[in-house]
């Protein structure tokens, strides 16, 4: 992992776009230990090591990640349509050190957009609170990069959400197969959640679930009596923390598990992200998808 990629080193710099850069070019020198100049090539397909392949071809930067072997072969590129949907609500404006999930969350769409717009990939970006609220079609031309980095950088969480509500939107809207990559902390009830996830699979569409959470709601490093306020409703309930640590642990990996089960069940990708960790598991998560398609 590169200084690059730290969210901690990115919060010194106020610009999505350069963030941005700097995370795909870490990413980048660490998947090939060289600077490119150019992403001219991709991995197109990666497949399970098999005995008798050549282990030259194991693709170790993707077992460090994956604990998997899988053998890389490279070919010309191929266009994938991808959409960005992010999560706009109040909720995801929550960190406690260091980057909100929300600046979380845009930093690696802005990530995404700058490796799909190097391989002439059109991309997209919907976003949704209680429903969908706007929508910038996928497109490659020139330019593109700049408006998808102007949406991204004008967002900001604030009111309630309704993801079921805001997914089976984009399932009924969408015309044509795309890579969905869904950016939410889905602080919402998962069989609903799930159940419209199956939607966009139905449609035919590729999805991949980015989980941002704050480390403080995956460690819960709190002590003494804690008062606690929902950011979408208000209320406000008081805990004593280390009474509730275990429970509150119980149910986060219950949560995260439905989830993940879910997700497994419709063969979407579920990735759980900390705010506290590098970009280049989520980027990792991405090129898979991207060579399986073809």
């Amino acid at each position: 992992m590169t200084t690059s990629l730290s969210p901690e080193a990115l919060q010194k710099i106020k610009r999505l776009d350069l963030r941005a850069q700097m995370v795909v070019r870490g990413f980048l020198q660490g998947l090939h230990t060289s600077p490119l100049q150019g992403f001219s090539v991709q991995f197109s397909e990666h497949r399970r090591y098999n005995r008798g392949d050549d282990p030259k071809l194991i693709d170790w930067l993707v077992y460090a990640k994956t604990d998997k072997y899988y053998v890389k072969r490279f070919e010309a590129e191929t266009n994938l349509t991808g959409y960005l949907v992010m999560d706009l609500s109040k909720s995801m404006g929550f960190g406690r050190d260091g980057m909100s999930k929300f600046e979380y969350a845009t930093c690696l769409a802005a990530s995404l957009t700058y490796l799909m717009t190097m391989q002439q990939d059109p991309i997209g970006v919907l976003t949704f609170r209680d429903k969908l609220r706007a929508l910038l079609p996928a497109r490659s031309r020139r330019g593109h990069l700049g408006d998808v980095m102007a949406s991204l950088s004008s967002m900001k969480p604030d009111g309630t959400t309704d993801l079921p509500t805001a997914l089976t939107q984009v399932a009924a809207m969408m015309r044509h197969s795309s890579l969905i990559m869904l950016f939410s902390d889905l602080l919402a009830e998962p069989a609903e959640t799930i159940a419209a996830l199956a939607r966009l699979r139905h449609s035919g569409h590729d999805v991949i679930v980015f989980h941002v959470l704050d480390a403080a709601e995956i460690d819960f490093p709190f002590e003494g009596p804690v008062e606690f306020e929902d950011p979408e409703t208000g209320e406000v309930v008081t805990v004593d923390a280390g009474g509730f640590r275990d429970e509150y642990l119980n149910r986060l990996d219950s949560f995260r598990s439905l989830y993940q089960e879910g997700c497994s069940r419709l063969r979407v990708d579920y990735v759980p992200l900390n705010t506290s960790e590098p970009f280049d598991t989520a980027l990792t998560e991405y090129l898979l998808q991207r060579q399986a398609k073809f």
